[in-house]
């Protein structure tokens, strides 16, 4: 059965440097959580605090009820796979998913049975006698995942499994990846710095900065309604206006009023409009009524398969992106270099964050 994790207040310094500063987590039994934010951020350093591996300075960790903070790795009932996948060369593969059974309370007998199973959940049926040195990046994810799981751990705690994978394998193990965790019901934390990532195979995302944890919720809660800048700019495509003046739900722009989702929280800071550059539309004559509408001057466009990205200069003297799908009706409507155009957003795409 699955645990739920609780983190109060751990800490961990390196001399003069912070590592954490008062972590607070709760993870659902049963949650996929991530860990994401920038190198040095404190995330694998979480993670391995949780795992036993480092000791923190402070704080509580308990899986359910029981505090684990002085509990040796061992005896936490934990699953891990690691970057470098840390399998064993001389061992087949069979032997090394068994590796996880040695020091359990399983009976021998019962071993072919348990590898047998987890290389079947992980797509490696048949594959007990092959040589790790024999096996794609892929396959090698695929084993240290079944090691991690063949004695049916409660959490699962994985770090950057996946980054040492070709774009196109590490997308599809994504998928395969949180519909495994979906069927098993395992409680698992996974660190990464991919954003795409982490909203692609996340129930919820922690997003960590200098060791602090920035804001946490679900992936659609953070890319839509960031707390701040950092959060912003690490979620998606970003790109940030100065605004000169915040009233109410309303800043101005140089001589325009743009009209914003919410009343911004800046705490007497000062704030900057988000906007996203697939949120942008190109529009004619104005555009509707409903929506915030700049003047703009075109500067370039790329081509990039799947979307046309154009470069546009507000009257403002801003840069702005805009993102648009290369379907028919974006061919028909396409500008050139040069044109004047109107970019239009709607005000429930509009917000100002903290700087």
């Amino acid at each position: 059965m699955a645990q739920r994790i609780s983190i109060r207040d751990v800490r961990k310094t390196y001399g003069a440097v912070t590592a954490l500063n008062s972590a607070n987590i709760e993870v659902a039994a049963g949650e996929f959580m991530s860990l994401l934010g920038p190198s040095g951020s404190g995330k694998t350093t979480l993670l391995m605090i949780i795992a036993g591996f480092t000791q923190p300075d402070h704080g509580s960790i308990r899986f359910d009820d029981e505090e684990i903070i002085v509990m040796p790795p061992h005896k936490r009932d934990i699953g891990l796979v690691f970057q470098n996948y840390a399998l064993f060369p001389h061992m087949t593969v069979a032997e090394n998913v068994a590796f996880s059974l040695k020091y359990r309370p399983i009976p021998k007998g019962e071993y072919r049975k348990k590898v047998a199973a987890a290389l079947e959940m992980v797509q490696l049926a048949g594959y007990d006698d092959r040589r790790i040195d024999a096996l794609s990046g892929g396959q090698k994810q695929r084993v240290a995942l079944a090691r991690a799981l063949v004695f049916n751990p409660k959490i699962l705690l994985m770090d950057e499994p996946l980054s040492a994978l070709d774009k196109n394998l590490r997308e599809s193990m994504q998928i395969e990846l949180r519909s495994l965790q979906k069927h098993l019901g395992t409680t698992t934390i996974y660190v990464t710095h991919d954003q795409h990532e982490a909203m692609t195979i996340s129930d919820r995302v922690a997003i960590m900065n200098e060791g602090s944890i920035q804001q946490m919720g679900t992936p659609r809660e953070i890319y839509e309604s960031p707390c701040n800048r950092f959060v912003a700019g690490f979620m998606g495509d970003s790109q940030f206006i100065a605004v000169d003046r915040v009233e109410g739900m309303s800043a101005k722009i140089g001589d325009r009023h743009i009209r914003l989702r919410q009343a911004p929280d800046l705490r007497g800071g000062q704030g900057a409009l988000l906007w996203r550059p697939e949120k942008l539309e190109l529009l004619k004559d104005g555009g509707p009524s409903d929506m915030n509408v700049l003047p703009a001057k075109v500067r370039d466009i790329i081509y990039q398969g799947d979307s046309v990205l154009i470069q546009a200069r507000l009257a403002t003297g801003d840069d702005v992106l805009v993102r648009l799908p290369t379907n028919e009706s974006t061919r028909r409507a396409m500008p050139s270099s040069g044109d004047e155009i109107w970019l239009g957003v709607h005000p429930a795409d509009t917000i100002v964050v903290a700087l």
